[in-house]
């Protein structure tokens, strides 16, 4: 009766922490993505965890074996474990399994790595993406450089710019290119995919696609100082008709970004959302040598003539 209640006490225990670990239904964004670079690497967290499961059952089987075979009875009194101090079968074989696993990870890991180099697919993303990408669009170019403490997000196709927040085109790859313009930090949209740096002097680049129009959060995964807790903004995947009518709204409604107000917006501070018509390529305040345009802008992308360097840009 003692051992049944020890053991029911036991099974309450482990199932209080099984909730516990769970987090109560808690959403966690990376393990729910809305997008198909988020689905690429959620794929490369499942797949590790199930072999390290399989791995962790197969050794608690044979620890639980050798405890029953071996333990202390009366038959085992005089047992003498054998030597197994320089058996070459034994080595081999603790050698070469955890080569296999680290093999079997960094391959897939390897594969998606570069694959994320590029666009997604069409065959990336999920069944109720709202479009199919299409190979012939030229893909939203999207600056992003983190400021203290603020993130600045220009659009040099559209010759607009906006602060903490953002809208993206949903079904369509869009293409990040980072820069900070102060202490190194880390751009994250967690539903959209993984987290990418950005570095003064550098010009990093990072693809993102949301499947359905919503709203998701980004925030800055890198310490940087007293606001880094300010450092959200949030991504608002939008139809492509909507995502246009958009970018009219804020030529024709917003304040003109000038070289002054953008000087002011890159001093250390905290600020709410901000938009403006004109833009600023952060490549003139970042330290890059690149100082026209960032490596996502390629040959015959379609900029805004208008926009010059007294006007929010510098392109070529």
């Amino acid at each position: 009766m003692r051992s049944a209640s020890r053991w029911l006490k036991t099974v309450a225990a482990a199932g209080a922490l099984v909730v516990l670990l769970t987090g109560c239904g808690v959403n966690v964004p990376v393990l729910q993505p809305k997008g198909p670079v988020g689905h690429e690497e959620l794929n490369l967290i499942v797949f590790p965890f199930i072999l390290m499961a399989g791995v962790a059952l197969v050794v608690f089987a044979i620890f639980a074996w050798v405890m029953v075979k071996y333990r202390a009875t009366p038959e085992n009194a005089d047992y003498v474990p054998p030597e197994t101090d320089g058996n070459t079968l034994l080595e081999t074989i603790w050698t070469v399994i955890p080569i296999i696993i680290v093999v079997a990870i960094a391959i897939p890991t390897v594969i998606v790595t570069f694959r994320l180099l590029k666009p997604p697919s069409a065959s990336a993303a999920t069944t109720n993406s709202v479009a199919t990408t299409d190979t012939t669009k030229k893909p939203v170019v999207i600056y992003v450089a983190s400021a203290q403490w603020k993130w600045l997000f220009a659009y040099p196709q559209y010759g607009i710019e906006t602060v903490n927040y953002l809208a993206i085109p949903a079904g369509e790859p869009v293409d990040f290119q980072l820069t900070a313009i102060g202490p190194m930090n880390s751009f994250w949209v967690p539903s959209l995919g993984g987290m990418e740096m950005d570095m003064p002097g550098e010009d990093l680049g990072l693809w993102l696609q949301a499947n359905q129009p919503g709203t998701y959060l980004g925030r800055s995964a890198q310490y940087s100082g007293t606001g880094f807790a300010h450092m959200t903004f949030k991504v608002v995947a939008k139809t492509e008709p909507d995502f246009q009518k958009w970018v009219q709204n804020i030529k024709n409604k917003s304040p003109h970004l000038t070289t002054k107000e953008y000087k002011k917006l890159l001093k250390p501070s905290s600020v709410g959302t901000m938009n403006f018509s004109g833009f600023i390529n952060p490549n003139n305040y970042n330290g890059s040598k690149n100082m026209t345009a960032m490596p996502g802008m390629t040959k015959g992308m379609p900029v805004p003539s208008s926009v010059g360097s007294g006007k929010g840009g510098s392109q070529s």
